[in-house]
């Protein structure tokens, strides 16, 4: 079994320096090939990744700007691996990062996998924050965080493999920024192919974000489910409608609260207790515990309310994807 590691990276030589220097630390003792695509950044990592040749067999591209989907095909093009693992260039690997890829591989040898989402106690008081509210089971179900008790896992592509067979068969990624990821699935998924959560294949994703990014980056996410909906109309889930329900909720709540109907309000007040308990004692500060319910009610109001725009424009009215939303769509070189 030979991997490929793919890293598609933009304007981020900082982050690969660090990627590269967990990938150099690992107890793995087979080859292995690691190709860095760099996606038209003004702001290369040539150098950096020139520092690790010594240490791993690294091959590095320079492309012109066309996504970090499109630069992940452009990559597995490229690969000699069985197996392809993608990472994004804001993640550090555990020393058994690749051990445990190969472990799991060979228990549940499927064309498709994902893996965790944690963080390091080093990472700044935000990054725990927002770590908890996209990994906790009391926001996200616990998807990003090792949870398998979902139908199918749909892999995200800041930690997910996929083998040479699978990408062959599928092209491989779309050109929709955010929702490559679930696309791909679901393609791979009706093609006959099986896709895995590996709980013990995990990564510490930096996120190195602001609260406007992070707003944004949420909004994004909630914009392109409706789109995938209308494309692949049978894998819509309940559940997808969550956030928009838990805010147009609220706002009925507060509404409520006027006419002295207080029960909904305070069992708002009580599941944001609950996530402020959870995380505080998860990372073991009042603080995180605060400013992660900044970050679980920025996931909630940013997704639902991009994914209530989308699913006025897309499904109701009918426009166009491409025509609604032209920012989450990059144009394939």
């Amino acid at each position: 079994m030979y991997f490929t590691v793919i890293v598609p990276v933009y304007n981020r030589p900082d982050e690969v320096h660090d990627l590269l220097t967990s990938l150099a630390k690992q107890t793995y003792t087979k080859p292995y090939e690691v190709l860095i695509v760099e996606d038209g950044s003004k702001l290369d990592c040539k150098k950096e990744a020139k520092m690790f040749e010594d240490f791993l067999n690294i091959s590095y591209y320079y492309k012109e700007n066309s996504g970090p989907g499109d630069s992940r095909n452009y990559g597995m093009t490229r690969a000699k691996g069985d197996y392809f693992l993608i990472l994004d260039s804001d993640c550090i690997l555990p020393d058994n990062y690749l051990e445990e890829v190969e472990k799991s591989l060979e228990e549940n040898p499927v064309d498709c996998f994902g893996g965790v989402d944690s963080a390091l106690d080093t990472f700044s008081h935000m990054q725990k924050a927002i770590n908890f509210a996209m990994t906790s089971v009391l926001t996200t179900g616990g998807v990003r965080g090792g949870s398998e008790k979902l139908g199918k896992f749909q892999p995200r592509s800041f930690n997910m493999g996929i083998s040479r067979k699978a990408f062959e068969a599928s092209g491989g990624f779309g050109n929709i920024h955010p929702g490559e990821d679930p696309d791909l699935s679901i393609r791979l998924w009706k093609m006959g192919f099986e896709t895995c959560l590996f709980g013990k294949v995990s990564v510490f994703h930096k996120r190195r974000i602001s609260w406007k990014n992070y707003y944004t980056q949420v909004s994004k996410f909630g914009k392109v489910r409706p789109i995938l909906d209308r494309w692949h109309p049978g894998y819509f889930k309940i559940t997808f409608l969550f956030p928009s329900l838990f805010i147009l909720g609220m706002i009925a709540s507060a509404y409520l609260a006027f006419s002295k109907i207080l029960r909904p309000l305070y069992a708002y007040l009580a599941y944001f207790l609950l996530c402020f308990i959870v995380a505080a004692t998860q990372n073991r500060s009042l603080r995180i515990g605060l400013m992660s319910l900044r970050a679980v009610f920025t996931q909630f109001f940013g997704y639902g309310t991009g994914y209530l725009l989308s699913f006025w424009k897309v499904i109701i009215c009918r426009r166009k994807p491409e025509k609604a939303f032209p920012n989450l769509f990059f144009k394939k070189k």
